[in-house]
């Protein structure tokens, strides 16, 4: 995991094939915050995509969506104009992927206020230190 999320409480993770039905699987909350997708071979994991939700405000408030971090894992646009639920089943028979592993952490309520696009930020740069490139999801940030 990465030393940037560990402080965050609120915090879980799913599992997801090509079969299930990713609006069931998913138990992310409607908080704000980012979401990192593991391509699961076995016991080895790999990063392939980082997320996240929510805006702030130049008063310090949250501007989220309806259904925060649910809502943008299962319905938000990847691949085509239609969302994840649809989409990453397609792209996982595609890439003729076994499994994703979701990770979701709430970076933006209660006694944290840290900006998710900032920690999505952090996480991408340490994965681009590391690999010289983006997680192959991530089409540019």
């Amino acid at each position: 995991m990465y030393k940037e999320l560990t402080k965050y409480k609120s915090t879980n993770h799913f599992s997801f094939t090509p079969e299930d039905q990713l609006e069931s699987q998913c138990n992310a909350t409607e908080g704000s915050g980012v979401f990192l997708v593991y391509e699961c071979k076995g016991e080895e994991k790999q990063l392939i995509m980082v997320g996240s939700t929510g805006t702030v405000h130049n008063d310090g408030t949250l501007k989220s969506k309806n259904g925060g971090l649910y809502d943008k894992i299962v319905n938000g646009h990847q691949f085509a104009k239609t969302g994840r639920k649809y989409s990453w089943p397609s792209q996982m028979k595609l890439e003729k992927m076994e499994a994703l592993e979701v990770h979701w952490f709430e970076t933006f309520g209660g006694k944290h206020k840290v900006i998710p696009t900032y920690v999505e930020g952090q996480i991408l740069q340490n994965y681009l230190n590391e690999f010289g490139s983006l997680p192959k999801w991530n089409v540019a940030f």
